[in-house]
């Protein structure tokens, strides 16, 4: 399944309700900056270790991979409304990463791209 696959289910799914007309860009970035917080509130109060083990469980998978679904979704469908193709965009801010954040400056460091230099 591609990204636009996923893009066009959702577009559909919303279709299908007749959302899209609260489906304005300021609205989808809204509702995904909710989605985000839900998905910070899960691992909100958790040290680094259980962090990293919250998909061991099948209840805590099952609660990440809603709140990401959710994430995907909100995101999938803004960039249908804006007409973005998120496969480009994806490339194209990697090259422009690439640039700021050259290999031997940027490995194993956490350090913002102005820091580097």
């Amino acid at each position: 399944m591609t990204i636009d696959d996923l893009r066009d289910m959702v577009t559909l799914f919303s279709q299908r309700r007749d959302w899209e007309r609260f489906h304005t860009p300021k609205n989808l970035v809204m509702a995904l900056t909710g989605e985000v917080g839900e998905l910070a509130e899960i691992f909100q109060w958790l040290t680094p270790e259980q962090s990293q083990a919250i998909c061991d469980d099948e209840l805590g998978r099952v609660k990440v991979e809603h709140e990401v679904a959710d994430v995907m979704m909100y995101l999938l469908r803004l960039a249908a409304v804006l007409d973005i193709d998120l496969a480009s965009a994806v490339q194209t801010k990697l090259l422009v990463n690439e640039e700021r954040y050259p290999v031997e400056l940027a490995r194993g460091r956490a350090a913002k791209y102005s820091e580097l230099k």
